[in-house]
């Protein structure tokens, strides 16, 4: 280690002597305690000259200026408002969202490191080197193992070329490596921004958009430009699912190891602006009731009475348009199963994601060859296959990510002889939702609907200038009438869109079932309900958010209701429950 030591001096004299960093790599230990050395023996301050690079790791960045290895470039105020600006690799990769006042649109502007040429020469020679040297087993390591194993990879090419890099440089490389070997190569940064709900690309050279938790659909400063390139890409996302995309199959569907959803076609057999893809993220940490609260989907009275048919075993149909939040809802809503309760969830591509043990979840698979008399390749399992499985497998709750065809029967049947049953479907009204089961090809008949108890309507909805999701309507299936073949329904709970607010409309046949089953006396009924609705308050204003600590307290509650009760109000200041409608 190059170290010069210097009496206190004027700047000016330091800084004209520190040298251009050279390769070295001492251990910090030693660093340190060669310092403390000095420091004794010299009576007066010393100044200790470092290679230029690892000053500019010391260095201190304003927040929002970026760091010592991206730095964010400045913006013509008069032309683009700078919305904000947020770390998502921190301290690598940023987003910027700005508002182009002459187009009149947001951009989300992604950005990294940026290299010199010679950086970029070494980069090329690494990525060359890695393609030709990786073993065949390098899919099966983890993502914390392949990230270690590319690290020392790098530095054990820059040593054996004894290539002189300042540690700047090296990190940028390294970052570049992780994310074209590991990450999402060009849209990684946009697949690490949890803001992010779906990627999308619609040819070559052309901007890739995203849908943005607050900027909904804006356009992103990211584009393939090369064909090659794009196709390149989709067949990598394909490899990410276990399938295959090519000439022969250009539509690939699928779901990739950390569970994000992909569609892709390939080339222009199918669309003409070249391959294209849609990556709907996986959310790692599910919606819970609290975020469905905070984003006033629900209000906490309505999450109460759902937790209440959920202890009781009502089945449930969540209704709704494309992007209403039909299975986040879902997802919220089964956290309220009780611990212990066998649970049995199937999908076509993985969604759900619940804190319970006693959880199996299955997921459909595409078969091989051509399709035969009954529609379907060899080794095919469909959600029909997955729902006849689910009833052997002696469930309490039987969860079915959406409905469309003629497992939607066998649901019915699941749910008349006892199974409670979960699932969603495309649907804006209870009426079209009837109209879909009864018709091919789920021909349900319409008396086994009788079997559902709950119907929620969700929707993307337009309040003030904003797209939000609300569940617009609350409905019970009460019974059948046979001389008018309809079913007979209540209103329990209504979305108003001129306020914004959510009305109870006076009556609940789940109350007076629950009372009937408890012999309970309805301010029984209503001190219970208000048990839980402060409980949902509690967690709202504690911003309780993640699933596993809300699970916990639900757990405790089911355990021992009065004691968890009695604390929450005495740390919310209620001395006694509210008035159950209010």
């Amino acid at each position: 280690m190059a170290l010069s030591l210097k009496k206190k001096e004027d700047e000016d004299e330091v800084k004209e002597s520190e040298e251009e960093v050279i390769e070295t790599s001492p251990l910090e230990s030693i660093k340190d305690m060669y310092l403390k050395m000095i420091m004794k023996i010299s009576p007066n301050p010393v100044k200790v000259m470092l290679p230029h690079g690892e000053v500019a790791l010391k260095e201190d960045w304003d927040a929002g200026k970026g760091s010592q290895y991206t730095q964010i470039p400045e913006v013509d105020t008069e032309k683009v408002d700078v919305e904000e600006v947020t770390p998502v690799n921190e301290p690598f990769s940023y987003a910027r969202i700005i508002y182009d006042k002459e187009a009149s649109e947001y951009l989300y502007q992604v950005i990294e490191p940026e290299l010199s040429e010679k950086e970029k020469d070494i980069l090329e020679l690494i990525k060359d080197t890695l393609r030709k040297t990786l073993s065949y087993d390098w899919e099966a390591l983890s993502k914390v193992t392949k990230e270690e194993y590319l690290r020392n990879s790098v530095n054990a090419y820059l040593s054996s070329r004894n290539m002189k890099l300042d540690p700047i440089s090296r990190e940028k490389i390294t970052y570049y490596i992780i994310r074209d070997f590991v990450g999402f190569g060009h849209v990684d940064a946009l697949m690490n921004d949890d803001n992010v709900e779906d990627v999308s690309c619609d040819g070559v050279d052309v901007p890739l958009f995203i849908y943005h938790k607050k900027y909904e659909s804006i356009k992103t400063d990211l584009r393939f430009e090369d064909e090659k390139v794009l196709n390149s890409f989709v067949i990598g996302l394909g490899q990410r699912c276990g399938k295959q995309i090519s000439v022969s199959d250009p539509i690939l569907d699928g779901t990739t190891v950390e569970g994000h959803r992909v569609q892709a076609t390939y080339s222009r057999e199918v669309t003409t602006r070249g391959s294209t893809f849609t990556i709907r993220r996986y959310k790692e940490k599910p919606f819970t009731p609290v975020d469905i609260i905070k984003f006033n989907t629900a209000s906490p009275e309505m999450i109460a009475y759902l937790w209440l048919a959920v202890e009781h075993g009502e089945s449930m149909i969540i209704a709704g348009g494309t992007a209403s939040g039909k299975t986040a809802t879902l997802n919220a809503i089964a956290l309220f199963i009780p611990p212990g309760a066998k649970i049995v969830t199937m999908e076509d591509t993985r969604e759900i994601n619940l804190p319970h043990e006693n959880w199996i979840p299955g997921t459909t698979r595409s078969g091989v060859g051509e399709k035969g008399a009954d529609g379907k390749a060899a080794g095919e399992i469909d959600m029909y296959d997955l729902v006849r499985a689910a009833l052997r497998q002696r469930p309490n709750y039987i969860i079915v990510g959406e409905v469309r065809g003629k497992e939607t029967y066998t649901m019915f049947q699941a749910m008349a002889t006892g199974h409670t049953t979960y699932s969603t479907m495309h649907a804006d009204s209870v009426k079209s939702m009837v109209n879909r089961l009864e018709n091919p090809p789920i021909s349900t008949p319409r008396i086994l609907l009788t079997a559902l108890k709950n119907v929620l309507i969700q929707a993307q909805v337009r309040v003030g200038t904003t797209m939000v999701r609300r569940i617009k309507m609350l409905v019970e299936i009460v019974g059948f009438e046979a001389e008018t073949n309809e079913l007979i329904t209540n209103t329990v709970y209504e979305w108003e869109q001129a306020s914004d607010k959510f009305r109870f409309k006076g009556h609940s046949f789940l109350f007076d079932k629950i009372m009937t089953m408890k012999n309970m006396s309805h301010e029984e009924m209503q001190d219970e309900f208000q048990r839980r609705i402060d409980i949902i308050n509690y967690m709202v204003r504690e911003d309780i958010t993640d699933f596993m600590e809300l699970a916990s307290i639900i757990v405790r509650y089911y355990k021992e209701p009065d004691i968890i009760v009695e604390e929450i109000r005495e740390k919310m200041g209620i001395k006694r429950g509210g008035e159950m409608f209010a």
